[in-house]
């Protein structure tokens, strides 16, 4: 974990200082995911979207952060949303403009009191797009 209370996940793209209620949340987009047709050129569409949502969250406090791989391959363009002692998101099926919904989300998270994103409120891609919900360690049983 980084002095933001964030997890480390590649390098720091984009942190902003407005509104301290957006703080510790963390979005990580795939860098190396390809476009529908898997083409190798570069840029490729995860860096195309890590640029998109760098520019969402201008001006945001919100950390965005890029990874090589996520490992989602077969759902294409995907990211991640993290936040300190929460639940953590990772979405796929994504296109090289969704940075608008991924800041949106990250809003959504950020602002949340049971540490969960909202369902009502959530841009549609990110409703189609989950891939997985992941606990925190501190809620885990065993």
């Amino acid at each position: 974990m980084d002095q933001n209370g964030s997890f480390s996940a590649g390098t720091a793209d984009n942190s902003s200082g407005n509104g301290e209620a957006l703080t510790g949340v963390t979005v990580i987009v795939c860098a190396s995911c390809r476009d529908e047709a898997g083409s190798d050129g570069h840029p490729r569409a995860g860096e195309l979207l890590a640029a998109d949502t760098r520019r969402a969250a201008s001006g945001e406090n919100i950390q965005v952060r890029t990874v090589e791989c996520l490992g989602n391959c077969k759902r294409r363009l995907s990211a991640a949303m993290l936040r300190d002692g929460c639940w953590s998101y990772v979405f796929g099926d994504l296109t090289a403009a969704s940075g608008d919904d991924l800041v949106a989300g990250a809003k959504l998270f950020a602002t949340s009191a049971d540490g969960l994103i909202p369902w009502r409120g959530r841009p549609d891609s990110l409703k189609r797009g989950l891939v997985a919900r992941i606990p925190p360690l501190d809620l885990l049983k065993d």
